[in-house]
C-alpha cells in the first residue's frame, strides 16, 4: 500500500473507532465548534496540538506557522485570531514553540534560504534584541533553545499589540495569552509566560478604547 492509501485507510480506521466509541460523536462535531482554545504553533509535524494536550477534534482551534510567528502583516494570522477571538470567543490564546525548532536554528545562521529569509528575519530580530544573554550561552543547542523561549515571549508580546486582542480585554475581559515550549525528548509543556486580560505593555502600544 503506498502512503497515500494507508492515509485513505487509517482515516476509516479512525472513523469507525470513533463511532464504535461514541455514535453520537461526529453528530455533535457537525453541529457547533466552540473551543476555548486558540493555539498558534509551530508547523512541525512533531507538535500536534491535540495529541500533545491530550484533547478531541473541536477542543481547540489550530493556526500553525514555522516558528509559531504572530507577525502583524500575516493576513491569515490576523483573520484566525479575529475569528476565535469575535466569534468563538475564545477564553486562551496559546503561542507554542519546541525545543530544538529547526526555524530557530536558521535564524541563528547566515545562511541564505532565499525567500524563506524574510520570515526568518522576525526570528533574527528577537535574537538582536537579546544578543549578549544568547551569546554568553556556551552550546548550540542552548543558545537554540533559550531564542525558541524569547521568540514565544515576543509573540506573546505582539499579540498584546494588536487592536483585536486590546478591544477584547477591554470589553470582555478576555482571552487569557500562554507561552509554552514543547519539549520533543520528553513530551511536556513548559509554560514560560502569561498574561492576563488587562495587562499593561509600554503605552506607546496601548491603544484608547474608551
Amino acid at each position: 500500500m503506498n502512503p497515500f492509501d494507508e492515509l485513505l485507510a487509517n482515516n476509516k480506521v479512525w472513523a469507525k473507532e470513533k463511532v464504535a466509541a461514541d455514535p453520537d460523536f461526529f453528530k455533535r462535531l457537525s453541529e457547533q465548534q466552540a473551543p476555548k482554545f486558540l493555539w498558534i504553533g509551530c508547523s512541525d509535524s512533531r507538535v500536534p496540538a491535540n495529541e500533545i494536550t491530550n484533547t478531541q477534534p473541536g477542543e481547540i482551534f489550530v493556526h500553525r506557522n514555522v516558528a509559531n510567528m504572530v507577525v502583524h502583516t500575516d493576513l491569515n494570522l490576523i483573520t484566525v485570531i479575529e475569528y476565535a477571538v469575535n466569534i468563538l470567543k475564545v477564553e486562551h490564546i496559546l503561542v507554542v514553540g519546541h525545543y530544538g525548532c529547526g526555524g530557530v536554528k536558521a535564524a541563528l545562521t547566515n545562511k541564505n534560504y532565499g525567500i524563506i529569509n524574510r520570515w526568518l528575519k522576525h526570528i533574527k530580530d528577537v535574537y538582536r534584541f537579546h544578543r549578549d544573554e544568547i551569546d554568553a550561552i556556551p552550546t548550540e543547542d542552548g543558545r537554540t533553545d533559550r531564542l525558541v523561549e524569547l521568540n514565544v515571549v515576543e509573540q506573546v508580546m505582539n499579540l498584546a499589540k494588536s487592536n483585536t486582542i486590546q478591544e477584547a480585554w477591554h470589553r470582555h475581559q478576555r482571552p487569557h495569552l500562554h507561552g509554552w515550549v514543547y519539549g520533543l525528548k520528553d513530551g511536556l509543556i513548559n509554560p514560560v509566560f502569561h498574561m492576563e486580560p488587562g495587562t499593561h505593555i509600554d503605552p506607546i502600544y496601548e491603544y484608547d478604547m474608551d
